[in-house]
């Protein structure tokens, strides 16, 4: 016989068996014995008293049954009137002192720490505030604030005394950051104690040594100035121990540290001591070049634009004057920003006119790995390859420049992508055939009125070098550690260079101690100077 498809079968019961439904019944059992000795338990005994235990305060609190903030936000409580009048007194404690009411405002103080006082007390008890409780501290508060009241002290004078209380402290703390941003500017721009130190020690040491005078006259000459079979860098700088950090970790971290030339320039303050430092110190057999600015009389006012404004009082009164900048523009009237120094990457060709191609480096960066590969990179026509910096909006053309300006905004796009000075690599055949040098001078005399920037060597740099630059690899320059606390520390590892750029320079207290390691294992603090100079 054929069976059935299994959709139509009939459907098999389910049988409990009679042992599950025995005990299903004495358990229902059990619930209801349970539940009518409780109840007769409960009524026999309605008041009964607990044991005497001591009971901790956690559990008087859950058998009182009282919420604190429910009894302070409730209309109707004591404890919310209490603290209604503490509100207001205070205000008039305020005003009374003001008006020199001193006695008026010991009163109120006085009350309200009674007031204060009585709520923690019934915060602690776990029960509400009794009228007899409140009563003497309330009628003592009004009476003190109808006192103040008919001294004038109304609600609308309380207004108007609060609102020009706001607007002193609003004013008292614009002051004070404008105040906090000078003299964070002069702890950056003063030079710590043990690095005037050093200075003095090694210029008078160049000054009594004529041996490292007459050294210095024979290294002039020397061939691998000019080789270009070699790998030649430029740092610009009037500090000595931050110039040494950069020459020291590049040829540290170079696979060839004796093919590397070093191409210093430093001011007439300094020149002996920065001097004295590399004649005295072995760099690895890498060749170092110390030259004094002042020296350079190609460099006068009919030449650079920078010179006259050097020489031109209304320049000097905004980047050299003692005034406070009510606009808090510190930043901006930074004199180095005016400093020759500061300027002369931009004559590179006119002080090395043999050479092909440089790297220059800020002297606030220490270098992680070799950068002999730079000079290897196809720039692909361009003058300058520089990291591009605009991975955040504030890095872009319009952040730097004035584009209201007819003569900024008819030229350049204002989302044009900045770079960064710092580490940069210079084609400098390509530089003169651009005539770069030329194209700078042009637009510093476009600002002679500080019209179309205002801060630094970066918005001129980014002028001149508009459509000769050549992007490069995040990781051959990382920046901000002198002032962004949370760079990746991967970042940082993988950089090639890396940039304190900012105020919080390693060699000043300011420094973040997070990224300060990565410059003083550069830093000799063995050397007898620089060892008396920080311990003295």
């Amino acid at each position: 016989m054929r069976r059935r498809a299994a959709e139509y079968r009939r459907p098999v019961r389910k049988r409990v068996s009679y042992w599950i439904w025995g005990i299903l019944g004495l358990f229902l059992f059990s619930l209801v014995a349970l539940l009518l000795f409780v109840f007769l338990h409960n009524h026999e005994n309605p008041i009964q008293q607990p044991h005497s235990e001591k009971i901790t305060r956690s559990e008087h609190f859950h058998n009182e049954g009282l919420n604190f903030t429910e009894e302070i936000l409730s209309v109707t409580s004591y404890a919310r009137q209490l603290a209604d009048q503490i509100t207001l007194a205070k205000a008039y404690v305020i005003i009374a002192k003001e008006q020199n009411n001193l006695q008026l405002a010991w009163e109120l103080s006085s009350k309200i720490r009674n007031c204060q006082l009585l709520l923690s007390e019934a915060a602690m008890r776990g029960k509400p505030i009794k009228l007899d409780e409140a009563r003497p501290l309330a009628e003592g508060l009004s009476s003190l604030i109808y006192k103040a009241q008919d001294a004038h002290y109304d609600i609308a004078t309380t207004i108007v005394t609060m609102k020009s209380h706001i607007q002193a402290l609003e004013e008292r703390a614009n002051v004070a950051t404008v105040q906090s941003a000078i003299f964070a500017q002069l702890a950056v721009e003063a030079l710590p104690k043990s690095l005037h130190c050093l200075n003095i020690r090694l210029t008078y040491d160049w000054l009594r040594n004529p041996d490292l005078q007459e050294v210095s006259n024979e290294k002039r000459n020397s061939p691998r100035l000019v080789d270009n079979n070699l790998y030649h860098f430029c740092v610009f700088s009037d500090n000595v121990i931050a110039t040494s950090a950069v020459v020291n970790s590049t040829v540290s971290n170079a696979d060839h540290p004796k093919q590397l030339v070093f191409h210093v320039v430093t001011n007439g303050i300094s020149y002996g001591a920065m001097q004295a430092w590399f004649l005295r110190n072995n760099f690895k057999g890498c060749t170092i070049e110390v030259q004094n600015i002042d020296e350079f009389s190609w460099l006068n006012i009919s030449y650079s634009p920078v010179m006259k404004q050097l020489l031109d009082p209304e320049a000097r009164a905004y980047y050299f004057g003692l005034s406070q900048d009510p606009k808090g523009e510190g930043k901006l009237r930074n004199p180095k920003h005016l400093s020759l120094l500061n300027h002369l990457r931009f004559y590179i060709p006119e002080l090395y006119p043999s050479l092909e191609k440089v790297v220059f480096l800020d002297d606030d960066v220490v270098v992680q790995k070799d950068l002999t590969p730079l000079f290897s990179l196809d720039l692909h026509g361009n003058v300058n390859g520089a990291v591009e910096t605009c991975l955040e909006a504030f890095h872009r053309y319009y952040k730097y420049l004035n584009f209201s300006n007819p003569v900024i905004s008819s030229k350049f796009d204002p989302q044009a992508c900045g770079w960064a000075f710092g580490m940069n690599v210079f084609d400098l055949i390509l530089w003169k055939k651009a005539n770069v040098t030329a194209r700078y001078h042009y637009w510093q005399e476009q600002n002679r009125e500080r019209t179309l920037w205002k801060l630094g060597t970066l918005p001129p740099g980014l002028l001149t070098f508009y459509g000769l630059t050549e992007p490069l690899d995040r990781r051959w320059h990382v920046l901000g550690l002198g002032y962004d606390l949370n760079i990746d520390n991967r970042l940082i590892e993988s950089a090639a260079v890396v940039h304190f750029n900012g105020n919080m320079k390693p060699w000043l207290k300011l420094a973040i101690g997070r990224y300060k390691h990565l410059w003083e294992r550069y830093v000799n603090h063995s050397h007898p100077y620089l060892h008396d100079c920080i311990t003295s």
